[in-house]
């Protein structure tokens, strides 16, 4: 007989963990299921680890660059097994709290690790990691399953022992030089990463540009920095073969604007996007819709067309960000448990892109206003200006604003920036407060900050440039 409880949960990711909580602390029966490793995506191969890393090599590089301070300092070697084993103590550390926070309350969390498939709308077969199956149902089914490394039809990388975002993060060999196929925000992070650790790093991208939904000014910028560090960009290119000799060394053949190349490197990563871990699910069983690429189809509440089962985070599609699934978490909590009315429609996307200098952003482009045919004034500002950027010698980068021609609120920003993202944040608080340019102009903010900067760049707002 199939053991029923009030609430399935399958996946442990930001959204999955603290709704199994919150039910379970309002004395719902809950079932967690978890295929792999507690904590979903963000703690074991996403934000947690990736940004470990960089702390390493942003170590490695003050400590290269050190002299122009006047602190002579000599770096022998990076010793990545170390810089490896420090990133998985952190994550067995964050795995076993949420364990904890699970399972160490008055009404704990059952945990089945294995995995899961609809049989029916409402009924689950789980085939346990540690052998056997269980059969689970309930009138409630949470699906965040989140997704995994997309993998593109290359001719001979198949059969090759290539990386993904994933793997490469277990690498204790540091790479003589790294292809990376594929410049978006992951690509960029781990070229610095591997750059600042010695290695020599080729990215291929098919646009034109790195970051292509950035505005121009933006994209240029992020180029020019990483290539002042010394990785080499193949932009508008398209990788098509992939191949790897005896001594496990790789070839790419490259089609770009130039003509063919052919790249040799000791790794390749692909970082090419996400897919939806949604095939093994049994979702036609259950009745539950996709899109062509395997999203499970979500309205704005979170509901599935099947009623009573909802999916959450990255596995519906749109932003695939930490902090947007946490908040789908809120909202699926608010209505369930609070009896509120909330939905995503209309929230914020913030981001950061965490190269040094980061990368925040919220809010509209300037190509998105200029599409929508918006009354706007922008602002741009060199770092190089700002008095705490001279004093730290962090002069890279640029901060740009976009404001609404009739009310004078923020619409958007983009802060390529030491501190880039806790001061897009600052004016994302100002966006939601519709606090306008000219009361952050006037403010009193402590010299010297970053922060400060926000007294002199809306004096340089003007009318966008007529292209």
């Amino acid at each position: 007989m199939p053991e029923s409880f009030d609430v399935i949960i399958i996946g442990s990711g930001q959204a999955g963990n603290p709704l199994a909580t919150a039910f379970a602390q309002e004395g719902r029966r809950v079932a967690l299921i978890e295929k792999n490793l507690l904590g979903g995506s963000c703690i074991n191969y996403g934000c947690v680890p990736t940004k470990t890393l960089l702390a390493s090599a942003e170590r490695a590089h003050h400590a290269y660059t050190d002299a122009q301070y006047g602190i002579e300092v000599e770096l022998e070697d990076i010793d990545l097994p170390t810089i490896v084993e420090r990133k998985d103590a952190l994550l067995e550390k964050l795995r076993q709290g949420i364990h904890e926070n699970l399972t160490d309350q008055e009404n704990p969390v059952q945990l089945f690790d294995g995995h899961a498939s609809f049989t029916a709308p409402h009924t689950l077969n789980v085939t346990l990691n540690t052998g056997g199956t269980e059969t689970l149902t309930a009138p409630l089914i949470f699906i965040n399953t989140g997704t995994r490394a997309a993998i593109p039809e290359i001719d001979g990388l198949a059969d090759t022992d290539f990386l993904t975002p994933t793997t490469i993060l277990n690498l204790k060999d540091k790479p003589e030089h790294l292809i990376i196929i594929g410049g978006g925000y992951i690509g960029l992070e781990f070229s610095q990463l591997y750059r600042r650790l010695g290695c020599e790093v080729t990215i291929v991208e098919e646009s034109a540009v790195v970051l292509e939904r950035e505005d121009d000014d933006v994209c240029e910028a992020m180029q020019q920095l990483l290539e002042g560090e010394g990785v080499q960009f193949l932009l508008g290119s398209q990788a098509h073969r992939v191949s790897q000799n005896a001594e496990k060394q790789f070839t790419v053949s490259v089609t770009t604007p130039d003509g063919e190349r052919r790249l040799r490197g000791s790794h390749v990563l692909v970082a090419v996007g996400r897919e939806p871990n949604t095939k093994e699910l049994g979702l036609d069983k259950a009745g539950v819709e996709t899109d062509d690429r395997g999203f499970v189809l979500v309205d704005d509440q979170f509901h599935t067309n099947v009623r009573g089962i909802y999916a959450l985070g990255d596995v519906h599609g749109g932003p695939q960000f930490t902090h947007i699934s946490y908040d789908d978490y809120r909202i699926v909590r608010d209505n369930i448990l609070k009896g509120k009315k909330r939905s995503k429609k209309g929230r914020d996307v913030p981001y950061v892109v965490f190269t040094e200098p980061q990368l925040g952003r919220i809010g509209l482009s300037e190509h998105e206003a200029q599409e929508q045919k918006l009354d706007y004034r922008v602002a741009s500002m060199p770092v190089k200006t700002i008095g705490r950027a001279q004093q730290t010698g962090l002069t890279k980068g640029f901060i740009k604003v976009l404001v609404d021609g009739k009310t004078d609120c923020i619409l958007g920003t983009a802060v390529f920036c030491e501190q880039g993202g806790e001061i897009m944040s600052m004016l994302q608080l100002a966006m939601h407060g519709n606090i306008t340019c000219e009361m952050l102009q006037d403010m009193i903010f402590a010299h010297p900050t970053w922060a400060e900067a926000l007294n002199n760049l809306f004096s340089k707002l003007e009318n966008p440039k007529k292209k």
